[in-house]
């Protein structure tokens, strides 16, 4: 009969090898922990990726908000531009408004002068004539100047290219050179262009004698034509004077 008992030896290697495996399993490390950092990292790059995505999202919107600050910056920039542009408009056609405005008025202003002069009767009988070798301009300005010097304000005062008409107020004073104290006086002065600029002067004095109390005395013709006379002598005085042309 076979004995089929495992001799000691062998059996004792069996309980060997399956206590070697036993102790092997027992151990084995606990993975516990590990799993749960695994866990906590996972949950960690979640939160992460979850605030990535928030600021990503942040962007978006505040370059959004940046785009459209831009967009309206240069709205602005192109509205202002515009509104520049306009008011310069605006500027030259209103200079050149007023320019036409005072064209039109130095227009207006010349032909009521060219006007006024024309239906202006002038009763020049008997008033003393010169002819000047001066532009009608010139002789206007001496003219306007000398009866300003000696007191004479204008009553009447029309100017066109060829004709000048003064009347003056009728004064009484003691002027400085073309009156003696105690004569009213008032003068008519008339001027003509003439060709090569040459113009023709008229004076004609309105003069008095004021007694005392008011009385007004006779006066000559003589009397007169002095008078008108030292007008039309002040009058070239100026003109020979150094700087009138």
């Amino acid at each position: 009969m076979q004995d089929n008992t495992i001799p000691m030896t062998g059996r004792s290697k069996t309980i060997g090898l399956l206590l070697f495996f036993l102790a092997v399993s027992g151990c084995a490390p606990d993975e516990s922990p590990l799993k749960a950092e695994n866990e906590a990292l996972k949950k960690q790059v979640s939160r992460q990726e979850s605030l990535l995505t928030s600021l990503q999202d942040g962007n978006k919107v505040m370059q959004q908000q940046i785009d459209l600050l831009n967009q309206e910056l240069r709205d602005a920039k192109q509205a202002t531009e515009s509104a520049k542009a306009s008011a310069t408009r605006l500027s030259e056609l209103l200079d050149d408004q007023l320019a036409q405005t005072k064209r039109m008025n130095a227009e207006i202003q010349r032909t009521a002068a060219a006007q006024a002069a024309q239906h202006v009767k002038i009763d020049d009988k008997g008033a003393q004539f010169d002819t000047l070798p001066h532009p009608l301009g010139t002789v206007a300005k001496v003219v306007e100047e000398a009866l300003s010097r000696n007191g004479y304000q204008l009553k009447v005062g029309i100017k066109t290219e060829q004709k000048a008409v003064y009347i003056t107020e009728r004064k009484i004073s003691t002027p400085a050179s073309l009156e003696v104290a105690g004569f009213r006086n008032q003068y008519l002065i008339s001027l003509q262009a003439l060709p090569a600029n040459v113009t023709k002067l008229g004076v004609k004095a309105e003069f008095e004698k004021v007694a005392q109390g008011g009385r007004i005395l006779s006066v000559s013709p003589e009397e007169t034509a002095e008078i008108e006379r030292r007008l039309i002598g002040e009058i070239g005085k100026a003109l020979d004077a150094p700087g009138k042309t």
